[in-house]
């Protein structure tokens, strides 16, 4: 995204682009300079997506944890847009059962995917808090949606334990919020599929799964109708290291794109560092491993937009899971060790 603030550059970036780690090598993935340094903060408290209630906090969860300014502390100037208006779930009909809230999700995305528009048009980059995973769906239609306006397209970084690609004819629970990967794909659900009225929101060559370790039967045969064909389990991370699996995944999602949208599940790291998330799942990823994924994604330079989902200060341990969100975020906005 062109940057309209190139005076206010962030910590470690210079006209040639982010300071690189000890090691690394730049030319493996195209560094580039750190997306805009005017950033703005959207929260979606959105918990219909899911049966344990809590994540309708956790944007309030990151904002306590100072991420303002953390982010300013980088050189970046933040502006908190405020909350997406949301519909709580005792007012609202739960609607079909393999679909639950399924419409007053639709309306939240829709003002979301508006609120996202409007910021990229402001020459900022969006910063999404969630809520549940449903507001993936309304973040990629919006970012989506404006560059698709500028007749370019985008690529998607989807990392979480969970691939969310149910459908209401697969899902085993009915909740939404495994199913924004779904529509975003063009597979359904059709309200939420059909934001602004076409799918699928990012071709299938430039879509990553990153860090899945609890995937549905059905989802297998979903990943396959939608033709992705980048995903990465733990064991590749395991087995090839984070480095790897990063380069490969940047290298996929931006080709041919204006760049890439970013979305981190917080339960895609394991429970020991991150206790406080909608779904936990053990096996996980390790505090380091999730931060220099992130710090690849700085160095890389590429990133259009980010989301962090999934933190429920209910279940939390004195907010250790929206204070871990902060530091990724800083991270992945340009915080570097050196």
């Amino acid at each position: 995204m062109t940057n309209p603030n190139e005076t206010n550059k962030p910590s470690g970036v210079t006209e040639q682009g982010p300071a690189i780690l000890r090691g690394h090598n730049p030319q493996a993935i195209g560094v580039q300079s750190l997306p805009g340094s005017r950033i703005r903060i959207l929260g979606v408290p959105l918990d219909l997506g899911q049966s344990r209630r809590g994540v309708d906090m956790g944007p309030s969860a990151v904002r306590v944890a100072g991420l303002q300014a953390r982010l300013e502390a980088l050189g970046h100037q933040v502006e908190d847009g405020g909350n997406i208006a949301v519909d709580i779930a005792e007012t609202q009909s739960v609607g079909e059962p393999n679909a639950k809230y399924l419409q007053a999700i639709t309306d939240t995305c829709i003002r979301e995917a508006e609120q996202v528009i409007e910021t990229l048009a402001a020459g900022q980059t969006p910063l999404v808090l969630g809520g549940d995973h449903s507001v993936g769906a309304g973040t990629v239609s919006g970012i989506a949606e404006f560059y698709r306006r500028k007749q370019q397209k985008i690529g998607l970084i989807w990392i979480d334990a969970h691939a969310d690609i149910n459908t209401p004819e697969t899902s085993p629970s009915g909740n939404v919020h495994g199913m924004p990967m779904a529509a975003i794909m063009g597979l359904g659900p059709g309200p939420l599929r059909d934001i602004f009225g076409w799918s699928p929101k990012v071709l299938p060559d430039n879509v990553v799964l990153i860090g899945v370790r609890d995937i549905d039967a059905t989802e297998k045969e979903n990943i396959r109708r939608a033709g992705i064909t980048e995903v990465y389990t733990m064991r590749d991370i395991d087995e090839r290291g984070m480095r790897t699996v990063m380069e490969e995944a940047l290298r996929a999602a931006g080709r041919g794109t204006a760049g890439y949208h970013v979305s981190l599940d917080m339960d895609w790291i394991d429970p020991e560092d991150a206790p406080g998330v909608g779904t936990p799942v053990r096996g996980g990823a390790t505090y380091r491993e999730a931060h220099l994924a992130m710090e690849i994604l700085a160095d890389h330079g590429r990133m259009l937009s980010f989301e962090i989902v999934e933190v429920n200060p209910v279940i939390d341990e004195h907010n250790r899971t929206a204070d871990l969100a902060v530091e990724l975020i800083s991270s992945a906005f340009g915080k570097k060790i050196l």
